[in-house]
């Protein structure tokens, strides 16, 4: 690949062992080694992950060591989040504050081979929140080493009618998380940069328009093959078997699944596996023997991800039901597998699903949302003929535009447009 760009991944959070926005910050940064020249920076809590993982420190990747200010940061967090997996805003916020010391700590790492012209760009991978500014960009600009950022995703409205979720959640400051926009730091990074992944259109919507002509569409997930190798077989005959994978929190919706599914579940024509664990558990369980429905769904609790697989392709259907999701991966994931998604049609898994690849409920307030899915999964009990069709259309949509493989290819794009001075690609047409 001598004539690959030489990239240097700002991913302060990338973990091949952890999940959501760490596996993601990994995932892509090391797909990117099979298209471009990359070294991967990232913070020091990873180090050893990435060392079992294969990678040579100094050769491959750098971790920077920001503690002094991520340790305390982290700390205060938890302590005001009120509860563990609550108030995600809040963490949002407090890193937007730590954040500017890691990328002052590899400027300091990286400026002199920066103005040097060791590197062609640099891309920030992670953080994903718009709401994080990168102090780095105006250095780059004075080297002239072009800038690219994101895929950012974040910040989906809550949906009217759910504030009980949303207090139950700890999303106070959700309230007024329109005010990082004021934030000095905002404009300089955006205007500095060369390029600016968006992965849901809602943040591209919120990208200032005279820098619109910056943003690419690339929703930030994609899946592993070698990790989602399984398949559904469709059965159409009999009983049909439906999942839910995610945690069980309010905004998920679990609860609304139960109530909207109790009388398919009730006379045997639809079975339910919960896979997945949370604060909501034990009131789910409650829930389904109010409704006269514990014999037809199953609670897994937290699962392996083979394990994951292998109750997962039992099923025809993937009912998930969140009214928050910003990017929906999960969603991918089940079409990885051969399931058909039925979701609630607002931000990510609204964005990746189609009427060729699934179906989608109307977002609406908590009786509506409930109404619409009972009716959507009576009308698929009455004829389950599609559900083949949507499965290998869901199959095949993954397998072309959503592993990380795709991912690295359509950032490679961007890379040699950026290079070039072209204009930028519209690379999705989900």
């Amino acid at each position: 690949m001598s004539d690959a760009p030489r990239v240097l991944i700002l991913a302060e959070a990338a973990n091949p062992e952890w999940v959501s926005v760490p596996l993601v910050g990994w995932s892509l940064a090391h797909a990117l080694r099979g298209v471009a020249r990359v070294h991967l920076v990232t913070q020091i809590r990873n180090r050893e992950a990435i060392l079992r993982a294969g990678l040579c420190e100094g050769e491959d990747f750098t971790a920077i060591d920001s503690e002094a200010i991520a340790r305390p940061m982290h700390r205060l967090a938890s302590l005001l989040r009120m509860g563990s997996g609550k108030g995600w805003t809040m963490t949002t916020a407090i890193n937007a504050i730590s954040y500017p010391y890691f990328e002052r700590l590899v400027w300091a790492r990286f400026g002199a081979d920066l103005r040097a012209g060791r590197y062609d760009l640099v891309h920030r991978v992670t953080p994903l929140s718009p709401t994080v500014q990168s102090p780095i960009a105006r250095h780059l600009a004075r080297a002239g080493v072009p800038f690219v950022l994101g895929p950012l995703n974040g910040g989906v409205p809550w949906p009217a009618g759910f504030d009980a979720e949303r207090r139950r959640e700890r999303e106070w400051l959700s309230y007024v998380r329109g005010a990082y926009r004021l934030l000095p730091g905002r404009a300089a990074t955006l205007s500095t940069a060369a390029a600016i992944l968006v992965g849901s259109r809602h943040t591209q919507g919120e990208i200032p328009a005279r820098h619109r002509d910056k943003t690419v569409y690339l929703p930030e997930n994609a899946i592993d093959p070698a990790r989602f190798n399984k398949r559904a077989e469709q059965r159409t005959e009999g009983p049909l078997r439906a999942c839910f994978i995610g945690r069980l929190v309010p905004y998920k919706g679990p609860d609304m699944l139960l109530e909207a599914a109790a009388p398919f579940l009730r006379d045997g024509r639809l079975a339910l596996d919960i896979i997945g664990d949370g604060p909501m558990r034990g009131a789910l369980e409650d829930q389904a023997r109010a409704l006269g429905i514990a014999g037809g769904v199953t609670f897994h609790g937290m699962l392996d991800h083979r394990a994951v697989q292998d109750v997962a392709v039992r099923s025809s259907l993937m009912t998930f039901p969140s009214i928050r999701e910003f990017g929906g991966g999960v969603v991918l994931e089940a079409m990885a597998l051969g399931l058909v998604p039925v979701v609630v049609d607002y931000a990510g898994p609204g964005e990746l699903v189609t009427e060729a690849t699934g179906y989608r409920i109307p977002i609406g307030p908590r009786p509506a949302i409930i109404a619409g899915l009972r009716d959507r999964l009576g009308r698929i009990l009455a004829d389950p003929s599609d559900l083949p069709r949507l499965a290998a259309a869901g199959r095949a949509m993954v397998e072309r535009q959503f592993t990380w493989a795709a991912k690295a290819a359509q950032v490679r794009r961007v890379y040699d447009v950026v290079l070039a001075g072209h204009p930028l690609p519209d690379l999705f047409r989900i």
